[in-house]
């Protein structure tokens, strides 16, 4: 099994009439609870995009503003934890229809000191 985060970018949303919002919540909640019910799901939420973003650098300076290079923080994301990349990719598709944007599909790396 792989873990994988399921992510869309800040904004990606922001096309959705406030009409929607009550469907859109319930979609890709019956997402997140398939998900839990086939046991994949590991965690997931929505960020706050109207919240500052702070960085913390290496020399301990504290910055109120997005990480450098960074275009958009993460809006939303979902860690699964899934045999194969196109399960992941079937979960992702199933994640995009419910909150009505695109899903980035990213494997997470293993750490051997972390408990399963």
């Amino acid at each position: 099994m792989a873990r994988y985060l399921i992510s869309f970018p800040d904004g990606a949303m922001s096309h959705i009439p406030d009409a929607d919002w009550p469907a859109v919540g319930e979609d890709s909640h019956a997402v997140a609870r398939a998900a839990q019910a086939a046991g994949v799901f590991v965690y997931g939420r929505g960020i706050f995009h109207d919240t500052t973003v702070t960085v913390v650098g290496t020399d301990g300076a504290v910055t109120d503003d997005a990480y450098p290079g960074l275009d958009q923080p993460i809006g939303g994301f979902s860690i699964i934890d899934v045999p194969s990349r196109d399960e992941a990719l079937r979960w992702a598709a199933q994640f995009a229809v419910a909150c009505r944007c695109a899903q980035e599909v990213r494997e997470l790396m293993d750490d051997p000191e972390e408990a399963p």
